[in-house]
């Protein structure tokens, strides 16, 4: 014979939380996508002949190569430059420190476009780039100004001295992220400044200095072409130069466009993976296994 139980039913009966909000905001979002996809298709404005006829075209192509060689020569010497600023930064002697502060506060404060009219326009104030001993001394070496800061040198100067400004403080927060102690057990240890440096800090600065390093270059890759105004051919100009002989404008601009999304595009898969190297646990053969197996702890 079966008694009635006196515990009471505990058994819990999950509802789900609706959110009518988020599906109204979905629908809508769907309508929007919708509209400018049949748009950007149906409108004969666009006149997508053109943008493919003009894609691969050999002007296109060669502004193109010009804008990455001036978004990786402008990069290097940003970095380079930045790692400088920063060890000056850091340094404990005030006039290296304040020197490197003062350089960052002006670049970092003054447009991009002002130092590029700037670096281009820059014989009206130097007439000779000349290099001697101070003080009235005799110059080793006196070259014409107009000579030596051509369009393209005034271009990788100002992207290139710009990026320093930021660089500087992306690599003096890569090396502040590192605990102190790591560098006092390093030098308990005997370990040289090199190999603490090599060793030590640069593994661990690296996973802070690597993202952001990242997003400056695909930000350098577009800003590249404000070098534009200075008559240079890189990827924006040569299409201007194209739609200023033909007339069409919108069709060259969605080219130049189309190839900033897949340059920037290759640029972010490519720092993905930059980043996934230098992980913590990228040296761990078992971390996608790990990630994907479900835990099973207090299971029988």
């Amino acid at each position: 014979m079966a008694y009635p139980s006196d515990r009471p039913d505990l058994t819990i009966k999950a509802v789900p939380q609706r959110h009518p909000f988020r599906w109204l905001a979905a629908g809508l979002t769907a309508i929007l996508l919708v509209g400018v996809v049949s748009s950007a298709f149906t409108n004969p404005r666009y006149q997508w002949d053109v943008v493919a006829r003009w894609l691969t075209d050999g002007t296109i192509i060669s502004g193109l190569l010009l804008t990455l060689q001036l978004t990786c020569v402008s990069m290097v010497i940003g970095v380079l430059m930045g790692i400088v600023l920063a060890v000056m930064k850091g340094s404990r002697n005030k006039l290296l420190s304040a020197t490197s502060s003062g350089y960052i506060w002006f670049f970092r404060g003054t447009p991009l476009l002002v130092q590029l009219v700037f670096w281009f326009n820059i014989s009206a104030l130097y007439p000779r780039i000349a290099v001697g001993l101070p003080f009235g001394g005799p110059d080793l070496l006196s070259l014409d100004a107009n000579q030596v800061i051509t369009p393209m040198t005034a271009a990788i100067l100002g992207l290139a001295l710009n990026e320093a400004a930021y660089m500087a403080e992306i690599v003096r927060a890569g090396i502040l992220s590192v605990p102190p102690g790591q560098i006092q057990a390093a030098n308990a240890l005997g370990m040289t400044g090199l190999q603490t440096t090599r060793k030590i800090v640069l593994p661990q600065a690296m996973r802070v200095i690597i993202p952001p390093t990242g997003n400056q270059t695909i930000s350098m890759l577009k800003t590249s072409s404000l070098v534009s105004v200075l008559a240079i051919p890189d990827l924006l100009y040569s299409a201007q130069i194209v739609y200023s002989r033909t007339f069409q404008t919108i069709p060259l601009l969605i080219v130049a466009s189309l190839w900033y999304l897949l340059v920037t595009s290759l640029l972010t898969v490519a720092q993905s993976f930059v980043e996934r190297h230098f992980s913590p646990d990228a040296d761990r053969p078992d971390r996608r296994f790990r990630r994907s197996r479900p835990r099973q702890e207090g299971l029988t």
